[in-house]
């Protein structure tokens, strides 16, 4: 994809040169399940929750104290710089034509543990949106395991993820993830087949961004195949499979490698989020 690696987006917020610690008392695999539950529920379990993770050093909102930063990772914020912006109007221009006005998001950038609206997260949770403060976070960390652990090389398979946060977005606008969470109230035993819908369903409107960046020749030649190579490496049974040696379909929460793929080429071959509805069937 073309951009240009020392644009900056005014819509980021760099918090790299802040230091958010979990506090006593807590773990991250407590910290990380609390805010795993705080995502899907739309509320901050970690506040008030007993002896909860708490920020320290931590910078406001908007500001940040000095980074130290190679080069590889400057040119990975113009190119997270580029695909935000893009992506925001893009939204901003289709939203509306199906009743919604597009809001913007901001992406807050991190190191190692960060301050969100849905309780203190650290870089092993991988890039969120937080849907109670309307932000997307990233570790920029999390390029280097895409590629190393994931085998999941490229810039546009680094585009894919941020677009896929992105949708996160777009679905908060819409409404869709809170009727998500009601529905996962009301049934639990659905709540991981619900969350793999919801998932499916940013992958695709991923995929609709996508088609416009071709449209407008910003592609070049692979992209896509990066996304497709990004999508399969985070499906469900790709990770089990690394992680445990099998695979547990029932316990999936983002989807197969097959359906993330499947969903977000849905999205770039027709360019229309009409085409998104994961909830038929």
């Amino acid at each position: 994809m073309r951009f240009d690696p020392n644009y900056r987006s005014s819509n980021i917020e760099d918090r790299r040169g802040a230091r958010v610690g979990l506090g006593r008392g807590m773990g991250l695999g407590g910290t990380v399940i609390l805010l795993v539950l705080s995502l899907i529920f739309g509320r901050n379990l970690l506040d008030g929750s007993g002896p909860a993770a708490v920020p320290s050093e931590q910078t406001a909102p908007g500001e940040s104290a000095p980074v130290q930063e190679t080069a590889e990772e400057r040119a990975r914020v113009g190119l997270v710089s580029t695909v935000l912006d893009d992506a925001q109007q893009v939204w901003a221009r289709v939203l509306p034509q199906y009743g919604t006005q597009y809001r913007e998001t901001k992406l807050v950038l991190f190191r190692d543990a960060v301050q969100s609206g849905c309780g203190v997260a650290q870089s092993a949770m991988g890039p969120f949106y937080c849907p109670n403060d309307e932000r997307v976070y990233i570790d920029l960390g999390f390029y280097d395991e895409l590629r190393r652990r994931f085998g999941a090389p490229g810039d546009f398979a680094q585009a894919y993820v941020l677009a896929h946060e992105v949708g996160h977005h777009v679905q908060h606008l819409i409404g869709t993830d809170q009727r998500v969470r009601q529905l996962q109230e009301r049934n639990p035993r659905a709540a991981n087949q619900l969350s793999v819908r919801l998932e499916l369903q940013a992958d695709c409107y991923a995929g609709v961004w996508a088609k416009s960046t071709e449209q407008r020749r910003l592609l070049e030649a692979g992209d896509v195949q990066e996304a497709l190579g990004a999508a399969a490496s985070v499906g469900d049974d790709r990770i089990q499979s690394q992680e445990t040696g099998s695979i547990q379909p029932e316990s999936f929460t983002h989807g197969s490698a097959e359906q993330r793929m499947q969903w977000f080429r849905r999205g770039f071959e027709t360019g229309s989020p009409e085409s998104c509805n994961t909830f038929e069937g």
